[in-house]
This record gives structure tokens, sequence and C-alpha cells, in this order.
């Protein structure tokens, strides 16, 4: 049974929340004291987890800075401030997707499954010793690694799923649409700004491997991974 950690403090929308997600057979925890919720959310272990963005005493962004220390698990913000800026500084700040209030359950049901099927069902990149080499690069995409020589940065799943594409495909023009279709099966549902945020993730944490450049925009049609760092001349 999946687990899903809800973090609002609305206690009539929890209710409904973890009744709706009781009844489609998730175990549902919600916080119940906004001051250890890392230490409830370590506590609980969740596969998911459902978060607002105001809160009392931290806000939400803040909470998924600490979650992303140690776990990759992901992290949908629900929240009733819909500017384009708050849903940048959720993805910035490692979320994988945002909902805004009011919201269709169905919809947040199938933002749900989706991101679970990613992470750890049909769709999960858990393939055991899967990796990916380009130029001495090292996608490690069963635990969630870039490696350059002894340097190791730790990527989210949609980081790990765009890279896994573009280096698959280095050189190569990659499309909006097929790295859309590749990340998200509820496409419908996107905003097409995520997947400039997420591309501007990739290229910080290929920055971390002093990889600076090589994922371009190629206008109008997509992004291509150039593979000539680390080469003089």
């Amino acid at each position: 049974m999946f687990k899903i950690f809800i973090v609002e403090d609305d206690a009539k929308l929890v209710s409904l929340l973890k009744d709706f997600l009781t009844k489609y057979e998730y175990e549902a925890y919600s916080v119940n004291d906004f001051v250890t919720v890392l230490e409830q959310f370590e506590q609980f272990e969740p596969h998911l987890v459902l978060l607002d963005v105001n809160l009392p005493k931290y806000d939400g962004y803040y909470w998924c800075r600490q979650f992303r220390k140690t776990s990759t698990c992901p992290i949908l913000f629900v929240s009733a401030r819909d500017a384009k800026m708050d849903q940048v500084m959720a993805l910035e700040n490692g979320a994988d997707d945002y909902i805004t209030k009011p919201f269709d359950y169905e919809i947040v049901l199938a933002k749900i499954k989706s991101h679970l099927r990613r992470a750890y069902g049909s769709f999960a990149i858990n393939q055991s010793d899967w990796t990916l080499k380009v130029n001495g690069l090292v996608l490690d995409v069963e635990r969630l690694e870039l490696r350059l020589g002894e340097k190791k940065v730790e990527l989210s799943h949609t980081e790990a799923r765009i890279l896994e594409e573009l280096m698959n495909k280095a050189e190569r023009v990659v499309t909006r649409e097929r790295l859309l279709g590749k990340i998200w099966d509820d496409q419908m549902f996107v905003d097409d700004n995520t997947l400039n945020v997420y591309i501007t993730r990739v290229r910080k944490k290929l920055a971390q491997h002093n990889i600076k450049d090589a994922l371009q925009t190629v206008r109008g049609k997509g992004y291509q991974l150039k593979t000539n760092w680390g080469k003089e001349g």
C-alpha cells in the first residue's frame, strides 16, 4: 500500500483528502504538529507528499527543501496560490508538480497515480545497474546520481528522466513534446512552463560538474546536449 504524507493546515480539506485517498486504498497520514514536520516525515517514510505553501511556522517551500535532503519521493504542492512565480518556486525548491485550489479530486488522483507509476511502478527507472555514459559523465538511473570522476550529484526522478533522454540522444535535438511525453503521461494537466523550470534545474546539476552551456535550447524545436565538455579548443 502506497503511503501519502499530507502537509496541510486546513482540517476540513485534510479530512476530505484522507477519506478520498483511503477510498482508493492509499495509506494517508496528515501532519499534526507543524514544528516537527520533518520528524513525522522521516518516521512515516511516505511514497509521495501533498504539500501546501501557506503553513504555520515555516512555509511549504522550506519543508520541501528539508524533504529533499533525504528523499527523492514525488512531492506535489497543493495550494490556492496560483501565480506563475509560486509554481516556479515550488519546482525550484524540489517539487515534482503543482496543483491549484480549488481542485478536482479526480485530477489529484490522476496526478498521484502518474507520479507513483513514474517513481515506483511500470514507468520507474529502477533497472539494476542501468547507467548511461557520455564523455565521462555517468548517469546512474537506479541511484539517481550524476557522476563525473569521483564527484556525485544527486538527482530527482524527473531530472534523471530528462537527462536519460538527452544523453541517449546526445548531440541530437530532443523536442519539447518528446520530453513532456517522456516525463508526464498526463500532459493535458501540465503547464509548459514546468519543463522550462526542470531544464534550468538540469543545467544547474550539470554546472555542479563544471559542465556549462552543454544543454542548449534549439529555438522552436527543443533541446540538445553537446558533449564537448573537458575538451580544449
